[in-house]
């Protein structure tokens, strides 16, 4: 039986804390070609600085308000702040002894060297000076810190230098007089400043860091002073500054003042240098209001994430994985119409092993066909020059009725949401800044079409959203259907979030918040009973994230009913699966691999009526209560087929998968090294080659010619 006095649940944090560990796992994995594991510790910064900028913001936020409740799991504000710092430490030790002892070697010897200030040759040290003299001191300003004066405005996760000046001498100074204070300058390097200046060599790539020449001729910021040291720098703000709506009259306006909010917002994550000083680490302790616990000493380069820019070179393919470029759909054929062929039959496209390209076409079609009404189209994160967004102006150039919902509230993409909105609305688009109160991370496409027969629906429906750089490294799932149900769906859902109209209830879609927290509910309580009852039950879900207590709650009524629950959670699991009396019958895996799992599956057994879903929502209690999100039925069977043996090779992934053990460990599924047994990226891709192979294999049966529009037999 479970240990009464055990936590139920993991704590949300420390989970996503060892999610990122199993991203810089990959770094320190030596079967990985170089670049890559460069690649993955790249990333394990990128995540960290995140999950500072958010989750550190939150606790320190709690323990201002003095809250005092534990969490799920039974830690307090106090003492989660305390064991996630540790933790933190602990990740960013091992990161730096990846980056140290492990990839540096192996890049020197593969012709990708790190030159340090000391070990410039004469040739390097005289570019390096051009460089310094012509690029950089033009344009780098110091800034003089007056103690007693106001303080300055750094930038957020910007790389700063802190330069220690010695005191100036004092007239009539004795023995007896206190030495004058040393005096303090800083000089901000800015988000877009080169990090990595290339410098000749003996081939390969040679490269010194910005900061290192900027510290070598740092004295000629300050000619006649004497500079004591200089000290690289970099501070993470709280970007946990949320909108309140009710006070909000302009959403615009208040988004841009939420951005402008974060530019001034607490330091909550101080990074400076191991090599620090105490006078000058006391000096930005102050300056920066950081606690001791706030700052991290750090054994190598600020910004690890900068190091991304290194595993795009050319020249260095050898040291890459070998590409996997998204192959074309056999279900699509280009010289037919998307809606000829939707009209045929659902597509299931699962990305990036299948092209996005179609999903862009559908928008691209629509926005020049004549027979085209309206399209309406939710955008939560797109590119920067999204052919989407061109596709929905061209089509209200061409008289269509184009809505699309711009959610302003998608963190860390407010500011470019906020430029398309204006963009689109200065071209015609009727533009809905989303639900007040909500955010809209639903993702859908409605495309009205006049035919013979009548108005058609046209639809998309994705787990991912409408970008089709992102649509490369992300696992994701689109649908594409005229399906007459979902498409009275689809238009009653865009009445509710553009309208004033009261929420009405679906047909087949489920929606959050209103009713896809109670529809999961329902169907896990479907398999719980029919098991009670001595009928099969199964559950299997795949989900970017796992927090919910109800919905664990609800999984574990399952497993002590005896249903077998399966589940693929690619970062945050508050489940504890595999404790006897509470979820002996759950198993928790988690696969990270060249592509970022995405997509969100469930499978629910239903008595034998297989219930198969795709949807844009985590089990999380932002998800279902907070936000506006889809479940979407996948019925063809076809595409229903298709789709359930995506959802079980992800769950029988032994080579990059890691299963989830009761205390939180995660452990490799199979293997000294887990890459023995099932590659489900790999197997996915290899798949999805062998139709298209086998599509383009398939005799002509028949020649038809191209006509003339109009022209008839």
């Amino acid at each position: 039986m479970a240990d009464p006095n055990e936590p139920r649940f993991f704590n949300r944090e420390l989970s996503w804390l060892e999610f990122n560990q199993r991203v810089l796992d990959q770094a320190h994995d030596s079967s990985l070609p170089l670049l890559e594991r460069l690649k993955f510790l790249a990333i394990s910064g990128s995540n960290l600085d995140e999950f500072a900028s958010v989750r550190l913001g939150t606790l320190q936020g709690l323990l201002e308000e003095g809250r005092r409740q534990a969490d799920a799991a039974g830690l307090t504000p106090e003492q989660q702040s305390r064991v996630v710092l540790g933790r933190m430490r602990q990740f960013v030790a091992d990161q730096y002894l990846c980056f140290l002892d492990e990839l540096t070697p192996a890049l020197t010897k593969a012709g990708i060297k790190r030159v340090l200030p000391h070990e410039l040759t004469l040739v390097q040290s005289q570019i390096s000076n051009a460089v310094f003299k012509d690029e950089l001191f033009p344009i780098l300003s110091p800034m003089a810190v007056n103690p007693e004066g106001e303080r300055p405005l750094l930038m957020n996760l910007a790389p700063h230098l802190a330069v220690r000046l010695a005191p100036t001498a004092t007239k009539n100074a004795t023995p007896s007089t206190e030495p004058p204070p040393h005096r303090f300058a800083l000089i901000p390097f800015g988000r877009q400043r080169q990090r990595f200046i290339t410098l000749p060599g003996d081939g390969g790539f040679n490269y010194i860091l910005l900061e290192d020449l900027v510290m070598l001729h740092v004295g000629q910021f300050f000619p006649g002073e004497t500079v004591v040291e200089a000290v690289p720098f970099r501070i993470t703000r709280n970007a946990d500054v949320e909108l309140r709506e009710d006070s909000a009259v302009d959403l615009l306006a208040g988004m841009q003042e939420i951005l402008d909010a974060r530019k001034v917002s607490a330091c909550v994550r101080l990074e400076m240098a191991q090599q620090v000083s105490a006078e000058t680490r006391a000096f930005l302790e102050e300056l920066l209001v950081v606690d001791a616990d706030d700052v991290f000493l750090i054994p190598g380069p600020l910004e690890l994430s900068a190091f991304m820019r290194l595993t795009s070179m050319q020249g260095f393919e050898q040291l890459k994985d070998e590409p996997w470029p998204p192959v074309a759909s056999p279900q699509i054929d280009p010289a037919k119409s998307l809606f000829e062929t939707i009209a045929e039959r659902d597509v299931l496209l699962y990305h990036p092993y299948e092209s996005f390209e179609p999903v862009v076409r559908l928008i691209e079609e629509a926005a020049v066909d004549p027979d085209v009404l309206a399209i309406k189209q939710t955008l939560y994160r797109t590119s920067s020059r999204s052919p989407i967004v061109a596709a929905l102006k061209r089509a209200a150039m061409n008289g269509k009725y184009v809505t699309a919902l711009v959610e302003l509230k998608a963190r860390f993409d407010e500011a470019r949401n906020i430029e398309w909105a204006k963009d689109l609305e200065r071209n015609g688009v009727q533009v809905i800044y989303g639900v007040k109160g909500l955010k809209t991370h639903a993702k859908i496409c409605l495309i009205a079409r006049r035919e013979p027969q009548g108005i058609v629906r046209y639809m998309h429906f994705g787990t991912g959203n409408y970008n089709e750089q992102t649509s490369l490294i992300y696992s994701d799932a689109s649908l594409m259907t005229c399906d007459e149900e979902l498409g009275a769906d689809a238009t009653s859902f865009f009445h509710a979030i553009t309208g004033y109209s009261q929420p009405q209830r679906f047909r087949k879609l489920e929606a959050a918040p209103i009713s896809l927290r109670d529809h999961l509910l329902e169907m896990i309580d479907v398999e719980t009973r029919h098991k009670k009852q001595g009928r099969k039950a199964l559950i299997l879900i795949k989900l970017n994230a796992l927090v919910d207590e109800r919905m664990i709650e609800a999984l574990y009524q399952a497993s002590q009913a005896g249903v077998k629950v399966r589940l693929s959670i690619r970062g945050v699991c508050c489940l504890r699966p595999g404790v006897p009396g509470l979820s002996e019958n759950i198993t928790v895996s988690s696969v990270i691999d060249r592509f970022l799992e995405h997509s969100r599956i469930l499978y629910f057994h239903h008595g034998g009526d297989d219930r198969l879903f795709i949807s844009s929502a985590d089990w999380m209690p932002r998800n279902l209560d907070r936000r506006v999100e889809l479940l979407v039925p996948v019925e063809e069977p076809a595409a229903k087929n298709r789709l359930m043996s995506i959802l079980k090779l992800h769950l029988q992934d032994t080579a990059k998968g890691r299963r989830l053990l009761p205390d939180g460990r995660y452990e490799r599924m199979s293997g000294d090294n887990g890459h023995e047994g099932v590659r489900s990226q790999a197997e996915l891709y290899r798949l999805a080659q062998a139709a298209l192979q086998a599509a383009e294999q398939q005799p002509v049966s028949m020649f038809e010619p191209h006509r003339a529009p109009g022209q008839e037999l």
